[in-house]
C-alpha cells in the first residue's frame, strides 16, 4: 500500500504546531497503524530527520497508552485501541489525518504525546479502597451479588486512553471518571469511602479543566471498551446521593 500521511508535528509544549506530510509506501494491509508508524520513523531516522513521537506501550489493547485522532476519529474507523487498528482498514492511495487527542486538559507535550496526568489525579483523588493490610481474605469471606459483580467488571474495563474525552465535543471526562467511581462504588470492598469518592473525584475532575458533560454520547460511541453512557447516570446518582448525605450531616 502506499499512502500519504497528515501527521502533526509540533516540537514542545511551548511551540506552535502544524501538519506536515508524509509519503510512505510498501505498508502491508496486516501491519497494525503502530507499526506503519514505525516504518514512517525508520524512514525520518535514515533521512536524518526527527521521527514522529506518539504514546505506545503493550501494543495489545490493554495498556491504554496509545492515543490518536485518525481522519477525526478516536483511535481510528474500528471500535478498537490504535495499537489494535490494522491497515487493512484503510485503502492503498488514501490520504490519512493523523493528529493528537484534543483537550485543555490533555497539553500536547510533542507531536503525538499528549499529558493525561489529569486522569492520574482524579484517581487519587478517591479511586482506591480501604484495606487492612496483610495475608489476603478468603475469596468468598464476602459475597457479591451477581448483577453486582457483572456492574463493576464492566466498568473495571476501562484503560483510561482518554478516548472519550478526544471524542467529546466538549472535552468531558464524565465517562472515565463515572467507569473509576462505578467499579468501587457498587461493591462492599468500596463501601466506606463511597461517599467522598465520587464527591473528590467529580471535584478533581473539574478542577483539571475538563468540560462539561452534555449527554451528546460520542464518549460512549469512541470508547473501546465499551463503557456504556449509562455509566454517566449511573455516577450521577451517586453524586446526588453523597450530596443530599454530607448535607445532613
Amino acid at each position: 500500500m502506499k499512502l500519504t500521511l497528515r501527521v502533526w508535528r509540533q516540537k514542545n509544549a511551548d511551540a506552535d504546531g502544524a501538519m506536515s506530510t508524509y509519503d510512505v509506501d510498501g505498508i502491508s494491509s496486516d501491519m497494525s497503524f503502530l507499526e506503519m508508524l514505525d516504518t514512517l520513523n525508520e524512514e525520518l531516522i535514515l533521512k536524518g530527520e526527527d521521527p514522529v513521537a506518539f504514546d505506545h506501550d503493550c501494543r495489545e489493547g490493554i495498556c491504554g497508552a496509545c492515543s490518536l485522532v485518525i481522519n477525526g476519529d478516536a483511535h481510528g474507523p474500528e471500535r478498537t485501541t490504535t495499537c489494535q487498528l490494522h491497515m487493512r482498514s484503510f485503502q492503498d492511495g488514501d490520504t490519512i489525518d493523523i493528529e493528537p487527542w484534543r483537550a485543555s486538559a490533555f497539553p500536547v507535550i510533542k507531536d503525538l504525546v499528549v499529558d493525561r496526568s489529569a486522569f492520574d489525579r482524579i484517581i487519587q483523588a478517591g479511586g482506591y479502597i480501604t484495606a487492612p493490610t496483610g495475608a489476603a481474605p478468603e475469596a468468598h469471606a464476602t459475597p457479591v451479588p451477581k448483577p453486582d459483580a457483572d456492574f463493576s467488571f464492566e466498568h473495571a474495563e476501562c484503560i483510561g486512553c482518554g478516548a472519550c474525552v478526544a471524542a467529546c465535543p466538549n472535552g468531558a471526562a464524565m465517562l472515565f471518571t463515572s467507569a473509576k467511581v462505578n467499579h468501587l462504588n457498587v461493591l462492599p470492598q468500596g463501601a466506606p469511602e463511597r461517599e467522598t469518592r465520587v464527591l473528590d473525584m467529580v471535584a478533581q475532575m473539574d478542577d483539571e479543566g475538563f468540560g462539561g458533560c452534555t449527554l451528546t454520547g460520542e464518549c460512549a460511541t469512541a470508547c473501546p471498551k465499551g463503557i456504556p453512557l449509562v455509566s454517566i447516570t449511573s455516577m450521577n446518582k451517586e453524586w446526588l446521593r453523597a450530596t443530599r448525605k454530607s448535607a445532613k450531616r
